[in-house]
């Protein structure tokens, strides 16, 4: 029975899978939060808009099926020296795959290698991102895809990293309510009180809400409106905020819930 589960389960993930997959719009993009601002309508009306950098995004890699088991496309934005990067990182970029092509011998015991271009070189970025995709659509290595593909979107789910706090306490981490500032407490006014029972169950549940580390970690803002698409500078303007501090690196997709 387990097993006729199972094979239903993943037949209806598939399908799923397949259905969600079909619309070109699910490609997205990496960028680069510049900061906030705001924008007026013609009526007056002031909107908060995060300014959001997305550069040329190259193509670096075109996963398939009969390859890789799944259909992706693999990218890199920004620019990085070649001299910061690794060998395996050089030749991901560059294109070239160095083999052996004759073996060391007594009578010759230096190895012969010959390093082969199978690929056209991609000028190395800051990072690499993937994006799942649709069997019918097509990249190619080297392709720039850019902010013009957001011209048709009207929301976009933003992820980034959140900023780091630090650790922090019970109060700040989970909003947890002071306890009296007077009234005989004189050491307990931001403390978490009790986090369990007694001798039954003997322990702290997993999930106790407790101080610890805050922030630094993937976040994602969803359905945030699509204000505006410069493509002349290569900007995305969305209303509200999103994750992260100044600078930092954003994947912008359109909206899953559109």
């Amino acid at each position: 029975m387990s097993m006729c589960r199972s094979a239903w389960v993943n037949q209806v993930i598939e399908r799923l899978g397949a259905e969600t997959m079909t619309s070109k719009d699910k490609m997205g993009l990496i960028g680069k939060k510049l900061g906030m601002t705001r924008v007026f309508t013609e009526e007056g009306v002031s909107i908060p808009v995060t300014v959001i950098e997305i550069e040329k995004n190259r193509v670096t890699q075109v996963k398939d099926i009969k390859t890789d088991g799944y259909c992706a496309v693999q990218v890199t934005t920004g620019q990085k020296k070649t001299s910061r990067l690794k060998k395996p990182q050089r030749g991901h970029f560059e294109g070239t795959k160095t083999i052996r092509s004759k073996r060391a011998t007594l009578d010759n015991p230096e190895i012969i290698k010959e390093v082969l271009t199978s690929k056209d070189p991609v000028t190395a970025g800051r990072g690499l991102w993937e994006f799942r995709i649709a069997e019918d659509q097509k990249f190619l290595r080297g392709e720039e895809i850019t902010v013009e593909i957001f011209a048709d979107v009207k929301k976009v789910d933003v992820t980034g990293t959140s900023k780091g706090k630090g650790f922090a306490g019970v109060v700040k981490r989970w909003n947890f309510r002071t306890q009296d500032a007077t009234h005989g407490n004189s050491l307990s006014h931001r403390a978490p009180g009790s986090i369990g029972q007694n001798q039954t169950p003997g322990k702290v549940f997993k999930g106790k809400k407790m101080a610890g580390h805050l922030g630094d970690e993937r976040v994602t803002v969803q359905s945030l409106d699509v204000v505006r698409v410069d493509a002349k500078r290569n900007l995305l303007l969305v209303k509200g905020a999103v994750p992260g501090a100044t600078g930092g690196n954003l994947i912008v997709k359109p909206a899953v819930k559109a």
